[in-house]
């Protein structure tokens, strides 16, 4: 049991990687690699009820912490921890992971590799947000790119190769600074590790000589590199454009996680590595960031209320809700160590919790009328409601929990992040609702496009007929309404630990 306790981070971290492993080794039975990697994907989650269970949300600072060496000549460790900021990420990577596979069990083509490629894409994930080393969280960065990758460029749409090089290109362009970033900080301070860079990095006087530069030029420098790498990856806007396609042509799965958890690296990175890192700068830049993120605010929901493919539709408004948790942070960095600061920062965290899913279960409720109809095209449906009552049901449901109707979950987080951001950024804030009265606008529309209005008697009769989502694709949905529904009425389960480390970070 003590070792249990000791290397629970690692087991959580490993074991889908591990599996995956174990995968190549399965017969070729399609029913049985789906099953395997299925409950593989449900250990990690159990050990995160566990970990859950046993985190003390009073103690500061991380937890559960397990540090080896790693690469002794340049003093890089493999050091991991959670707080209460990467536990909510946690939980959310642990928790859509086994959803995303039971989604997937449609597929027929290549089972295996796409199966292998799920849990490998889940402990890459999963190493972002536990990594308390710089050079450990570039390594993870990047490996999270190359199944999401192979997912979209091998069980993609019509227009894959186009989508998945450039969701490769743009992230891995962004991430060239921040790689350039990391290595000038372990060069200047001999060590990669965070905790030791938080001090270290801070107690420098902004006039002192670093690399021929005074050290505010560096950090100003490095700043930027960090801030447009997580830029690409949130995406903001004007580095958003990758982030439509890339939803498009991946597969419905593909589309569930990245919208549920791979845009949410970029945001964490913002948290974990920009604020602390770079308070000054996080404070002189702070408009900068929030005009970014007003532009995927606003021009998010334009895009989404423009759009007449459904999955598009939902890629744009992505982008719209990444944008308020920008919007949160930049509240934070600009009022660090105030109430305001403290309620911004909590709802973005928030915000990331929710977004990830209503997102996943918008993109799969698409993906259940696309196998059915084979078109996402919003002109082509209409009035189909009477057909599939329990499937608009649950289409309803989970809008609204995206649109942010007080009582579902999005409400709470997108509440907090205007109050917290209001004072510090009020013409930001302002000009946001602008964005926040288009949510609503994008929303109905898709929804009166699919279910209301006159039925297209095409899906009522023949080959065509529309059928009911069946029982697997209600078991995938059930989870996430009940966590959308929980977590809108009594939403201090998760902000009681995410408020605790908020205050520890400031």
């Amino acid at each position: 049991m003590d070792f249990f306790s000791t290397h629970l981070l690692s087991l959580i971290l490993f074991l889908p990687a591990i599996s995956a492993v174990i995968m190549l080794f399965l017969p070729s039975d399609a029913r049985l690699q789906r099953w395997f990697a299925f409950s593989a994907s449900l250990i990690p989650f159990i050990l995160t009820l566990v970990l859950w269970n046993r985190f003390d949300a009073n103690a500061a600072g991380f937890q559960f912490q397990e540090k080896y060496t790693w690469y002794a000549a340049i003093n890089a460790s493999f050091h991991v921890g959670v707080d209460g900021i990467s536990l909510a990420m946690v939980f959310l990577t642990t928790f859509l992971t086994p959803l995303a596979i039971l989604a997937s069990f449609s597929v027929t083509d290549r089972v295996k590799p796409y199966m292998m490629l799920f849990l490998f894409l889940e402990t890459g994930m999963l190493g972002v947000f536990l990594a308390l080393d710089l050079l450990i969280f570039f390594v993870f960065w990047e490996i999270g790119l190359v199944p999401m990758y192979f997912l979209i460029n091998q069980w993609g749409s019509a227009n894959r190769d186009y989508a998945s090089l450039k969701f490769m290109i743009y992230t891995m362009g962004g991430s060239l600074g921040l790689l350039l970033a990391v290595q000038m900080l372990g060069v200047l301070f001999g060590t990669y590790d965070l905790l030791a860079l938080y001090q270290q990095w801070n107690s420098l006087s902004a006039d002192t000589i670093l690399m021929g530069m005074t050290v505010g030029t560096v950090k100003t420098i490095a700043f930027w590199a960090f801030a447009i790498a997580f830029a690409v990856k949130v995406p903001l806007w004007p580095f958003h454009t990758w982030l439509p396609d890339a939803h498009t042509e991946a597969p419905t799965a593909g589309s569930m996680i990245l919208a549920g958890v791979l845009l949410k690296l970029g945001a964490y990175g913002f948290i974990r590595l920009v604020l602390p890192l770079y308070p000054l700068e996080a404070k002189i830049f702070a408009g900068a960031l929030a005009v970014l993120a007003v532009g995927a605010i606003v021009f998010g929901a334009f895009g989404s209320f423009g759009q007449t493919d459904f999955k598009r539709l939902v890629a744009y408004s992505s982008v719209n809700h990444m944008g308020f948790v920008v919007l949160g942070i930049a509240a934070a960095g600009l009022a660090a160590g105030t109430a305001d600061a403290q309620i911004a920062m909590s709802g973005a965290v928030l915000q990331m919790f929710n977004h990830g899913l209503s997102a996943a279960g918008m993109f799969f409720l698409v993906g259940v009328i696309y196998e059915r109809t084979h078109t996402r095209n919003l002109d082509e449906f209409g009035g189909l409601f009477p057909l599939v009552p329990i499937y608009g049901g649950i289409l309803i449901f989970t809008s609204m929990a995206s649109l942010g109707l007080p009582g579902l979950n999005g409400f709470v987080s997108e509440f907090m992040i205007v109050r917290g951001s209001y004072q510090p950024l009020t013409i930001y804030t302002a000009i946001s609702m602008l964005g926040l009265l288009f949510t609503g606008a994008y929303i109905l529309k898709g929804i009166k496009k699919v279910l209301h209005g006159p039925m297209n008697e095409h899906w009522a009769h023949g080959e065509h007929k529309l059928t009911e989502i069946n029982l697997r694709e209600i078991l995938v949905m059930v989870p996430l309404m009940a966590l959308m529904l929980f977590t809108g009425l009594w939403p201090m389960w998760i902000l009681n630990i995410i408020n605790k480390a908020v205050t520890a970070l400031f």
